[in-house]
């Protein structure tokens, strides 16, 4: 079982900055990558960006491009989500997910996702 908890939500600004972490505990060693996903009020849960554990260029969806910047520290068992030039339509419950699933370039999608965690809230103000 792999547990994830993630933190640094809050409110900010629209064109403001956060860093969503995510921290990963138990059987981390099976799990292939990571991603984050987002829930918009009243929407769809999508996938923001995914990254290998072994490297390689991590993925972002097109709405996040050049704005939002995912990474790992595989020693803390880390995952973060740094945010720039933050919209409105940014705002969103933010989930960490983890997959112990053979890794494809590519846009990711709830079921390809082994573990979750609670969610952080995003709300970016105009």
């Amino acid at each position: 079982q792999v547990h994830l908890m993630e933190s640094g939500g809050g409110s900010v600004q629209a064109g403001g900055s956060l860093t969503l972490s995510c921290a990963a505990s138990g059987n981390i060693y099976s799990t292939i990558y990571m991603a984050w996903f987002r829930q918009p009020p009243g929407k769809e849960r999508e996938g923001v960006a995914s990254i290998y554990h072994g490297g390689g260029t991590p993925y972002y969806t097109d709405s996040v491009k050049g704005r939002f910047t995912i990474s790992q520290d595989n020693a803390k068992n880390m995952v973060y989500l740094q945010m720039n030039s933050l919209k409105p339509e940014d705002t969103a419950l933010y989930y960490c997910a983890a997959s112990s699933r053979a890794y494809n370039y590519g846009p990711v999608y709830q079921q390809m996702m082994d573990y979750w965690g609670q969610g952080t809230q995003v709300t970016v103000s105009s």
